[in-house]
């Protein structure tokens, strides 16, 4: 079997068992898929054992060379480990040769973030007048209440938000639940939603999910990305502003309000505390930059 067949085996193994996201393995798919490309030629299909530590470079120079961001390369090594791991593990190499190549190396890039004023300003922006701007607040106070990542809102389910106890539990990466509280406005719009608007929805009532288009489906991962940018425009916000910077907010504003860092990795369903330590260097910013503002002898003492 060539390369591209085990790198389908690869993929069935990580959809199978380690139950990965279609997205995180269309990603998958197209690193290795380059990988495969890079090392086969138009007379012969790529093998296993043509993934050498020399061939790695070369492919990570080319990266570079071609434009592509440190950021990107790294991703596709990682996906290239992750592949070479399992050929050892089913015994068709017998060593991992990105043992021997460096990761490339990558600024840490702290994410931007909206200030509350920001926030207040976006979550006001819908109106409740319509009821489609009944429906929006929700999903935008929703998503910045509890820091959804944009797929687990989209797919919410009715059943996995519970009013009375004011959680939320969504299905996040690797197929694993967590549990999240919920503000009593984001429960208050979400209420509204469903007393005025979702109940006459086409077909919502046999949808099991909370948000329904008004074709009665869940809404897109790019559906919610066009509402979110439509809103930013007339909350007169001018960073380029997607989804996933309210889940950045929402960590951030926690942190600078006090809250524990382990209870926001809970949150927000991180596997690792380094995922979510970024956010405490966001905070300790915030800090700086307010005694800087404050302190009278803030300028003399640097």
């Amino acid at each position: 079997m060539d390369l591209y067949g085990y790198i389908d085996a690869y993929l069935d193994h990580l959809r199978v068992e380690r139950a990965l996201a279609k997205n995180t393995l269309e990603a998958y798919a197209r690193d290795l898929g380059k990988l495969a490309t890079a090392l086969g030629s138009d007379e012969t299909s790529p093998l296993p054992e043509d993934i050498s530590p020399e061939a790695l470079s070369r492919l990570l120079v080319a990266n570079s060379e071609g434009g592509l961001s440190a950021r990107s390369s790294a991703r596709q090594l990682s996906a290239i480990r992750g592949l070479c791991k399992f050929l050892v593990r089913e015994k068709v190499t017998k060593a991992d040769p990105t043992k021997k190549v460096a990761r490339p190396r990558l600024a840490r890039k702290l994410p931007r973030v909206l200030s509350e004023d920001d926030v207040l300003r976006l979550l006001a922006a819908p109106g409740r007048d319509t009821p489609r701007g009944v429906r929006d607040t929700a999903m935008l106070c929703l998503m910045y209440a509890s820091g959804l990542r944009v797929t687990e809102l989209c797919e919410l389910k009715t059943s996995e938000l519970d009013r009375q106890r004011g959680v939320v539990s969504p299905l996040g990466k690797g197929q694993k639940r967590r549990l999240v509280p919920v503000g009593e406005v984001a429960l208050g719009a979400v209420d509204a939603y469903l007393a005025t608007v979702r109940a006459h929805v086409r077909n919502a009532e046999t949808s099991p999910y909370l948000f329904v288009s008004p074709r009665g489906k869940h809404f897109t991962r790019q559906g919610f990305w066009k509402i979110v940018k439509r809103y930013a425009v007339v909350a007169g916000i001018t960073m380029a502003l997607s989804p996933h910077k309210l889940r950045h907010s929402f960590a951030t504003h926690l942190l600078r309000g006090g809250a524990d860092l382990r209870a926001v990795q809970a949150m927000l369903g991180h596997a690792d505390l380094g995922t979510t330590e970024i956010y405490t260097r966001i905070a300790q910013d915030h800090v700086r930059a307010a005694y800087d503002r404050a302190h009278p002898r803030a300028r003399a003492i640097r």
